[in-house]
């Protein structure tokens, strides 16, 4: 029982201290590319260790809150407006279940977001699609190479979409989950297969048929879903 009420501080602390950066970019007036007090002046004014407020900024870099240029300092990025959302946190292994609800929360938001990127992706927007599926082709052995620029393309989709809001969600769940989706890479097993379907996808979009590709994503998150319904951690446990 003790385990239960084991203390979180140090996870607690570094969401809090994010959070608390935030209301200092906003409550400061700071815009995209403004430059922040220093690391150690942030320390000092939040009472916190370097090692603590570094975690902090880092997850923030992440989400595109902020901009840290080694040698210079940490600057306001281009999102600093983007959602912000504290860590999960989850006792012992993941479970299936666990994974299933991530398929099933990305769903509604990808097949959304893959229909407007139809209509209004770029070049620009296309053209890194392409960078990184060609980059995941040659990483089909690496799966932590893969498992990240694979979710660089599906946040890649939700960009394009225009909708700002789609796009943070899926980073925010990207960034969130990270761990978990590497572990549905090995679930799902058919490297091969995964890419092919990400190649479907991104042509559906460069013929700018929304059906299609919407039609291809359903396929491609549902196929998975159903992967990790039929999964017996037990049988087959993943690291």
């Amino acid at each position: 029982m003790s385990d239960v009420f084991a203390p979180v501080l140090r996870q607690s602390l570094t969401d809090d201290l994010a959070q608390r950066i935030r209301q200092l970019i906003e409550t400061s007036g700071y815009g995209a590319g403004d430059r922040l007090p220093t690391i150690a002046e942030m320390a000092r004014r939040f009472g916190v260790g370097h090692p603590t407020l570094r975690e902090a900024l880092k997850k923030l870099e992440t989400l595109g809150v902020l901009d840290i240029r080694h040698g210079s300092g940490v600057y306001v990025g281009k999102n600093h407006n983007t959602l912000l959302v504290s860590n999960p946190v989850f006792v012992g292994s993941v479970s299936r279940k666990l994974l299933v609800d991530l398929i099933e929360a990305r769903i509604p938001i990808e097949l959304k977001s893959v229909s407007l990127a139809a209509e209004h992706a770029t070049g620009e927007h296309l053209g890194e699609m392409r960078s990184l599926l060609a980059h995941a082709e040659e990483n089909l052995e690496d799966d932590d190479v893969l498992s990240a620029t694979n979710m660089a393309f599906h946040r890649q989709i939700a960009l394009a979409s225009g909708n700002t809001v789609l796009a943070q969600l899926l980073e925010v769940l990207s960034s969130l989950f990270q761990q978990e989706q590497r572990l549905i890479l090995d679930i799902f097993g058919s490297r091969r297969k995964d890419h092919f379907e990400h190649v479907g996808i991104l042509q559906a979009l460069e013929d700018r048929d929304p059906a299609l590709a919407v039609t291809r994503m359903r396929s491609h998150l549902e196929g998975v879903r159903e992967v990790l319904l039929k999964w017996d951690p037990n049988a087959t446990p993943v690291r």
